[in-house]
């Protein structure tokens, strides 16, 4: 498994092609090797490869528009190839097909020809959850009912680490219960304020178990872990992303 950043987490210093490119640069000088591509401004993919191996960076996985991805699957797919991308990301389930379970059975129906499409090319389609993903239908999450309407090969999960544990969930196992559909992971701890409110932090730097999320994780064979931090509040989230490189490094040099 190796560390990534997610480039969301620094998403206002990529509103131009001029200062994506400087960012990039920024978080390889940190020292990470490996990004997500999502919340950026419109690049041209042959650009994005020129600037990625300028800077010694591989994309492993995108958010990429859900209309795109449904009418344009092979134009997408092949757009993400020119820069050596085969993991493209669904950030979130569109707002109309929530809250139900017919809602869920449309999603299916919208996006499980994409991610076959997908495979047939050689890539994968990945769904991000967030914490409203834990609630249940009939005595089933929705995670649980995404995963068993697209087979086994053609939807992995980009599991997020916050949100699972905002919803109630406990992260570990649900590692485990995605084990062969979990190639990538979102990285993102979790502290608390004055006001008892959750508040978003680097890794280490709350209190989430991440000395045993990592061992799950390297344990069904986890590829990328990418850090995430929507919100750095006051601080600045260059400077989250390397404490977060750092922490995990110190303890786990083999993730770099």
């Amino acid at each position: 498994m190796k560390i990534g950043a997610q480039l969301y987490t620094v998403r206002d210093f990529t509103k131009t092609p001029e200062d994506l490119a400087e960012t990039l640069k920024r978080v390889a000088d940190i020292g990470y090797t490996t990004v997500q591509v999502s919340g950026t401004c419109k690049f041209e993919p042959e650009w994005m490869k020129e600037v990625l191996d300028e800077c010694g960076l591989k994309c492993v996985l995108t958010h990429t528009n859900p209309d795109r991805l449904r009418n344009e699957t092979e134009t997408v797919f092949r757009e993400h190839q020119v820069f050596g991308c085969s993991y493209i990301g669904i950030g979130s389930m569109p707002l109309d097909m929530r809250g139900s379970l017919d809602g869920i059975k449309s999603f299916a129906e919208a996006f499980l020809p994409s991610a076959k499409k997908l495979r047939e090319l050689g890539g994968k389609l990945f769904y991000h959850n967030h914490a409203f993903e834990l609630i249940k239908y009939e005595g089933k999450t929705m995670l649980d009912r995404i995963s068993e309407l697209f087979p086994k090969d053609t939807l992995g999960f980009t599991l997020d680490t916050y949100w699972i544990q905002a919803g109630g969930g406990d992260v570990v196992q649900w590692i485990k219960k995605l084990e062969g559909r979990l190639e990538c992971v979102h990285f993102k701890d979790m502290t608390a304020d004055n006001e008892s409110k959750s508040v978003m932090a680097p890794i280490y730097e709350g209190n989430m178990n991440f000395d045993a999320i990592i061992e799950a994780c390297l344990d069904v064979g986890c590829e990328y872990a990418l850090i995430e931090q929507d919100h750095c509040y006051d601080d600045n989230p260059f400077d989250c992303l390397k404490k977060s490189f750092d922490n995990i490094i110190s303890r786990y040099p083999s993730l770099k």
